[in-house]
Order: structure tokens, then sequence, then C-alpha cells
């Protein structure tokens, strides 16, 4: 029930408030997006290093980390919170979004090939 409707509801109402003009307002403001996206890379797709152990390619690895990386329910959730709290400015709640909206559409794009030509045997469930 909770993702069947429960979710859906709550992306559709909150990215109905994303705050393009917010994000577009300052070009300081522009500039937190790759920032962000670089400080969720980090952050999310650096703890794929443990996987090393078990074996991995190093491209395995990577597309690990950039599927890891990816987040934008998260972002979305958190910063409503922090905006219905008056916790964090309009600005910084837009670029973070669209850092989370970049994360999900370019880091797959980008992985999913990585996976492709590392050699691994295409897995049947």
């Amino acid at each position: 029930m909770g993702y069947g409707v429960l979710v859906p509801v709550f992306f559709v109402t909150s990215g109905i408030q994303f705050d393009l003009v917010a994000l577009f307002a300052d070009a300081g403001t522009v500039l937190r997006v790759p920032l962000f996206l670089a400080a969720l890379l980090l952050v999310r797709g650096l703890p794929v290093l443990i996987y090393r152990r078990a074996g991995l390619s190093r491209a395995e690895l990577v597309a690990a980390g950039l599927l890891q990386a990816t987040s934008l329910p998260l972002i979305v959730a958190a910063t409503t919170i922090g905006l219905r709290l008056d916790a964090i400015r309009p600005e910084n709640a837009a670029a973070l979004v669209a850092a989370g909206l970049l994360s999900v559409v370019v880091f797959p794009v980008v992985a999913l090939p990585l996976l492709g030509r590392s050699g691994a045997p295409p897995r049947r469930d």
C-alpha cells in the first residue's frame, strides 16, 4: 500500500513544489549542483571499496559505486522536511533535488555499459 499509493502521492506533491526559479536565480546555486552531485558520489559511492575483496573487476566496482550513489527519494523527503522546518534555504533545497535528479538519470546511464563490458556473464533470475 505504501509504495503503491502513498509514495507516488508524496513525490507528485513534492515534485510540484520543486523551485526551479530558485535553482536558476543565482549562478552560485547552479554551481552547487555539481558539488552536491560529487558529494553524493563520494559519500554513497566510496563504500564500494569494501567490495574489492569480493573479486569484482574495476568496471564492476565503478558501476556499483555509481549505482549506489543514485539518490532521489531521501533527498526529496529531507529537503521537504527541511523547508517546512525552515532548516534549509530554498536555493539549497533546489540544488540538492537537482543533484539527486541528475544522479538518478546520469549515473545508471554511465554504470550499465560498464557492467556490460566487465566480462561477467549475465545473471538469469
